[in-house]
């Protein structure tokens, strides 16, 4: 499949640019537990995925960069030194963004066309827009030497995010799609930004991710509010940020916030909690007790945090009817996109027909079953 999207890219770039591309292929991830709490900066646990994006980039000789977005039927070419961000909801802001954090580090890069194309899943929560990012600033390190480490491309993908598209997102995205690791998931600090990774075989179990197919439009202003309560509620407690607070002491300044505000702060810290209980549990190959534990974070999702939707909320309670699957949660930023779900392997099939089945039932419309494998990150394509 990945295969195939690389040639489709290459031969794309060839046919309009009559040169041979660098070819990069950079994954989306899933994530098993902690949501929402990178922002904060805690704990994570994602693993980067066999979908991704394939992007070709070669030097320009025309005097301006051309960006393709092949699945969008979209090109377009602009000049590196009057780059501004295009309207809100533009896919070249990654691209332009990317370009802006590379220049405000004073490294100087020449003119460039890329062609990409993706085959994650729109609007699954999977992180197309960490792995475009990531395959747009991976390919200028290499094309034209700038001699970055990953952990500063992580960086400049973020800042464009943040600057160009106007996501105050976490680092969490970004890093599971650059350092990756095949079979692994990894335990990420985001304070530190060091992971550990942890080898994911879940022996007779696997992980399946039912996508609803819809995503609600709050998503973005709803994600920059609930980052802005957090941070306002770590200024109160006097800390750098929740990852730094107890229940107990939520508890003392609980009538100088509003009872959201305090259901959304006790969510992470009890998610930053959770995710290190995860992480023993897979060490222990304990699969009952992580399965729990991503029940409890879905419950803390929709419930406290307030990121759910009525079709994740209706899978959730799907997987919880079928005592093959360990555990089910709503995964990414919410308000739509997909559910990862523990199941046991010899019955993912028959669990995903009769949830599939009862979703059409229910909201008259289609889910999408995905079965991924874990791969390495942001890698050149040989």
């Amino acid at each position: 499949m990945t295969n195939t999207l690389i040639k489709e890219v290459e031969a794309a770039f060839l046919k309009e640019f009559k040169t041979t591309p660098l070819l990069i292929f950079s994954p989306g991830r899933i994530n098993i537990i902690g949501e929402h709490t990178d922002y904060n900066d805690g704990f994570v646990f994602p693993a980067a995925v066999n979908k991704g994006i394939a992007a070709a980039i070669e030097k320009s000789d025309t005097g301006q960069s051309t960006a393709i977005a092949l699945d969008l039927d979209s090109t377009i070419e602009f000049n590196l030194d009057t780059l501004k961000p295009s309207k809100e909801g533009s896919w070249e802001n990654y691209v332009f963004g990317v370009v802006a954090e590379i220049q405000n580090r004073n490294k100087t890069i020449g003119n460039f066309n890329i062609v990409f194309k993706g085959n994650i899943p729109g609007g699954a929560g999977m992180s197309s827009s960490a792995a475009l990012e990531n395959s747009v600033v991976f390919g200028l390190n290499e094309l034209f030497q700038l001699g970055l480490s990953k952990e500063d491309m992580i960086l400049i993908s973020q800042k464009a995010e943040h600057n160009y598209v106007g996501v105050k997102c976490g680092i969490m995205d970004q890093y599971a799609s650059m350092f990756g690791k095949k079979d692994h998931a990894l335990h990420l600090d985001c304070r530190t930004i060091k992971s550990n990774p942890y080898k994911i075989d879940f022996k007779d179990h696997q992980l399946m991710l039912i996508n609803t197919n819809v995503k609600h439009s709050l998503s973005d202003s709803a994600y920059n509010d609930r980052r802005s309560a957090c941070e306002a509620i770590s200024e109160l407690l006097n800390i750098k940020a929740l990852r730094d607070a107890t229940e107990a002491d939520l508890e003392t300044v609980k009538d100088k916030v509003t009872p959201e505000n305090y259901q959304k702060a006790l969510y992470v810290i009890q998610e930053n909690r959770r995710t290190i209980k995860a992480a023993k549990a897979i060490e222990n190959n304990d699969l009952d007790t992580l399965g729990a534990l991503i029940y409890q974070s879905h419950e803390g999702l929709s419930n406290q945090y307030k990121v759910s939707c009525e079709e994740l909320d209706f899978l959730v309670a799907q997987a919880k009817q079928n005592k093959h699957v360990l555990g089910a949660r709503m995964m990414g930023g919410g308000f739509g996109g997909c559910t990862i779900n523990l199941i046991a392997k010899r019955e993912a099939e028959a669990f995903a027909e009769t949830a599939s089945k009862a979703y059409k039932k229910q909201f008259n419309k289609d889910c999408s079953v995905y079965f991924i494998a874990l791969s390495d990150g942001t890698h050149l394509v040989k």
